[in-house]
């Protein structure tokens, strides 16, 4: 159930931010700065310093915002993964297929979301339980694939990550994804401490989403 909702949770938002920063405060106000313009999917990635304290931080920060979604990005193995879901990460995202992690999201029932660039790699991981494959980079193929991934596997669930834009967004959303994963080009002023940009940035985001899906 837990599960089921997570995962209506991150169709909904749409576009989940893949949040980075140099420290643990960086993070935090970036996440702020999403949150308030509405992008409400947030994926903390383990190259934050003290990633598993930050998602704490913001989970307890948002639980009276049911919209609002807390995950791990950049979880290399099943002991991040692990760090992750205790620390209250409501899904788990890795660069690349990891049977352990699949394992260890499934026993918690927390969606997993892995990094897949072949349709070797997605039939592995639909057979271990991932709910939705992160299509990553994005930008090694474009919108015109997911229709390819899709003939043979309708069933695939794909959220492309890397190289998704303003300008090609709704290409992703009618090439049948689930959701986009956006990270430098929505974060891009955090790193400069304009936070009053990346809000304004989210809600151009958001807009062209909810103008997509109608």
């Amino acid at each position: 159930m837990k599960k089921m909702m997570n995962l209506a949770k991150l169709e909904k938002t749409g576009v989940i931010a893949v949040v980075r920063g140099a420290t643990k405060e960086e993070a935090i106000k970036a996440s702020e700065a999403l949150i308030a313009g509405g992008v409400t999917g947030i994926e903390l990635t383990f190259t934050v310093p003290q990633a598993d304290e930050t998602i704490k931080e913001l989970v307890e920060s948002y639980q009276d915002q049911p919209d609002v979604i807390i995950g791990a990005g950049t979880v290399l193995d099943a002991t991040t993964a692990r760090l992750a879901i205790m620390a209250g990460a409501e899904f788990v995202v890795s660069p690349y297929f990891d049977v352990e992690t699949a394992k260890i999201c499934n026993l918690y029932q927390i969606p997993y979301l892995p990094g897949c660039m072949t349709i070797t790699e997605m039939k592995e991981a639909l057979k271990y339980g991932a709910d939705i494959i992160k299509l990553f980079p994005g930008s090694a193929f474009g919108p015109s694939i997911v229709k390819a991934f899709k003939a043979p596997l309708p069933q695939l669930n794909i959220m492309p990550t890397g190289g998704v834009s303003l300008a090609n967004m709704e290409e992703w959303f009618e090439a049948g994804v689930v959701a986009v994963g956006v990270g430098g080009n929505l974060l891009a002023p955090a790193a400069m401490g304009d936070f009053a940009a990346v809000t304004e940035m989210a809600k151009q985001y958001m807009d062209k989403f909810h103008s997509i899906k109608g």
